[in-house]
């Protein structure tokens, strides 16, 4: 694992004031529901712009030189803000796994964070951004089995698309897989993303996966998945995401 050009530990009010990014960020949040239960299981924290920026905005201002204090950052700003809304649901945070140079180490912030916001640690998921190429999976490997160790739930964000996909799982378990947006759009339609995402979930159920259907925009989209099993749910059907705030959601009938 090449050693990251700017790493070195962080405090938490250091990475509240931007930890020398050059540039503020902020979150909104987006919740994931458990349509079973009709509860919220988890709020996603989504990077922003102080005055609304979206991430793509965000993502043009990291580098490879900013990278480790831009994840660092995002954790805290997560953490704090979950913790001021009074967020009762898991928090999922992103990570971006080119940033984590060695994981006992670059979790340390995390933990100071959470101890000084008052935010449960097992109340953490850590989204494995699945579009990033990762040139060295064993150290992949090593940051999951860290996280895990630790009491942090991990998932796999946009499973399906990017450089990977079941060999993945191969490598290492995680403990939710969140299905790629493109196999949900229209799949009520599609006959070829019904059956990609049947055997994906076949393959999650044997191995103790829970799958989340992200980006999900409409009922018939909804129905097909909740017919296949599927129970976690993230899209505008349920809740656009909010700046700074925990947004109401919509169960559909």
């Amino acid at each position: 694992m090449k050693e990251q050009k700017n790493y070195r530990p962080l405090g938490c009010s250091e990475c509240l004031k931007g930890g020398g990014l050059g540039f503020d960020i902020t979150m909104a949040f987006q919740p994931i529901v458990d349509v079973a239960r009709r509860e919220i299981f988890a709020h996603e924290a989504l990077v922003r712009g102080v005055n609304g920026e979206p991430a793509g905005w965000v993502f043009e201002h990291v580098n490879e030189d900013n990278r480790y204090l831009f994840d660092q950052t995002c954790r805290v700003k997560a953490i704090e803000l979950a913790a001021r809304l009074g967020m009762e649901s898991l928090l999922s945070i992103n990570f971006m796994p080119n940033a984590v140079y060695r994981p006992e180490l670059c979790i340390r912030t995390t933990l100071e964070a959470a101890d000084r916001y008052g935010f449960p640690l097992d109340r953490i998921i850590f989204e494995l951004t699945e579009g990033e190429q990762v040139a060295d999976y064993p150290h992949l490997r090593e940051i999951v089995q860290h996280y895990r160790q630790r009491g942090f739930y991990t998932a796999i964000d946009d499973f399906g698309a990017g450089y990977a996909g079941l060999s993945m799982l191969a490598d290492f378990q995680t403990d939710l897989i969140k299905l790629d947006m493109g196999l949900i759009r229209n799949i009520d339609s599609d006959p070829g993303r019904r059956a990609i995402v049947r055997g994906i979930i076949q393959v999650a159920e044997e191995m103790g996966i829970r799958v989340i259907a992200e980006g999900v925009e409409t009922l018939e989209e909804f129905q097909v998945l909740r017919a296949k099993g599927v129970t976690l749910f993230q899209g505008y059907l349920f809740a656009k995401p909010a700046f700074e705030a925990l947004p109401a959601v919509h169960f559909p009938a």
